[in-house]
């Protein structure tokens, strides 16, 4: 891992707790340099579990807006079991943007995409998809492009208590291969939820 990547990322954690009135705990540092690495490195896909209350989601929503802040070119979908549950990652994103002081020149001007579940902020012309933007996962993503697909809680038990349920999320999830970019990254979180888990590799 280049030790300049990570570094500008430990940064923007930082002064996003700073800005919180908090300190960051050494298992977030951990969890970034984790999430980095995934991003760096091939094949970026990656899949991150930790105890609850760990605050995981805390930092993939950091991660998420640093990714922007430093390319913010980057095309990112954020996939979740339901999409109350995706929409409340894009908010936790859009909050950390409009309120990090890194991120002052990041917010457009004209908020026409800046809403509960989609934003677009200050980048380069020319590219169609939202900055951010999430769905269900049995939702509508045909025609999606990703640089950066975050699968935050696609397990749960309505989506996993049968083996059927598993097997179709199984097929509906290779189907991010042809959304994600040549280059792009994955990024499973969450909890299993059954011993069959879609999580098990082995």
């Amino acid at each position: 891992m280049k030790t300049t990547m990570i570094t500008e990322f430990y940064k923007f954690l930082d002064e996003w707790n700073r800005v919180l009135g908090y300190g960051t705990p050494e298992h977030h540092r951990k969890i970034m340099r984790f999430l980095v690495d995934v991003w760096e490195s091939d094949p970026h896909r990656g899949l991150l579990m930790a105890f609850r209350h760990s605050g995981k989601s805390t930092v993939v929503g950091v991660f998420a807006a640093c990714i922007l802040y430093l390319f913010p070119e980057t095309r990112i979908l954020i996939l979740s079991a339901e999409n109350t549950l995706a929409t409340r990652m894009v908010s936790h994103i859009r909050h950390i943007l409009e309120n990090h002081t890194f991120c002052t020149d990041m917010i457009p001007a004209n908020k026409k995409e800046w809403a509960t579940g989609r934003i677009t902020i200050n980048r380069p012309i020319g590219i169609r998809e939202p900055s951010v933007i999430c769905q269900g996962v049995y939702g509508n993503i045909t025609g999606m492009r990703a640089d950066l697909i975050i699968c935050d809680d696609v397990e749960v038990p309505n989506t996993s208590n049968t083996a059927q349920k598993r097997e179709n999320l199984r097929e509906r999830l290779r189907e991010l291969d042809f959304i994600l970019s040549p280059t792009g990254t994955m990024i499973y979180i969450g909890t299993p939820h059954t011993y069959d888990t879609i999580y098990r590799t082995s």
